[in-house]
C-alpha cells in the first residue's frame, strides 16, 4: 500500500497499524485467490488443498482483525455493534446510529446543513 506520510514522521503506533492493515489486505487477497481456484478445480484432491489453504489465510486475517480491535478503539466499538448479530446489517446500523450515518451519530458531529436552510 505504501506510506502517504514519510515513514520517519510516523509514530510507532501508526507504523504498526499500517503493517497490520497491509497484512490484512494481503491475507484477504490470498483468501480470494484460493477461493476462486478452489471453485473451478476439477480435481477433488487439489480442491481440498486449496480450500485448506484458503482457510489458513482466513485464520490469519481474523487474527489481524483481532489485533486491530485490541489496538483501535473504534474497531472494538464497531465490531461489538455489527459482528455476530442476526439482524440485517443495515438495520443494525440504523439502530446503532439512530438512523443517521455511523460517524456523525456516534460523535455527535453535524455538518450544519440544517442551519444553512434558514
Amino acid at each position: 500500500m505504501g506510506f502517504y506520510i514519510p515513514y520517519s514522521e510516523l509514530s510507532e503506533r501508526a507504523r504498526s497499524v499500517d503493517s497490520a492493515i497491509t497484512s490484512l489486505m494481503e491475507e484477504l487477497e490470498a483468501v480470494n485467490y484460493y477461493n476462486q481456484r478452489a471453485d473451478v478445480a476439477a480435481d477433488e484432491t487439489l480442491k481440498a488443498v486449496l480450500i485448506h489453504n484458503r482457510n489458513e489465510e482466513i485464520e490469519h486475517a481474523v487474527m489481524l482483525f483481532e489485533w486491530l480491535r485490541r489496538n483501535i478503539e473504534e474497531f472494538d466499538e464497531d465490531m461489538g455493534t455489527y459482528l455476530f448479530k442476526d439482524a440485517p446489517i443495515t438495520e443494525i446500523e440504523e439502530t446503532a446510529t439512530g438512523g443517521g450515518s455511523a460517524s456523525g451519530a456516534k460523535s455527535g458531529a453535524s455538518l450544519g446543513i440544517g442551519s444553512l436552510r434558514k
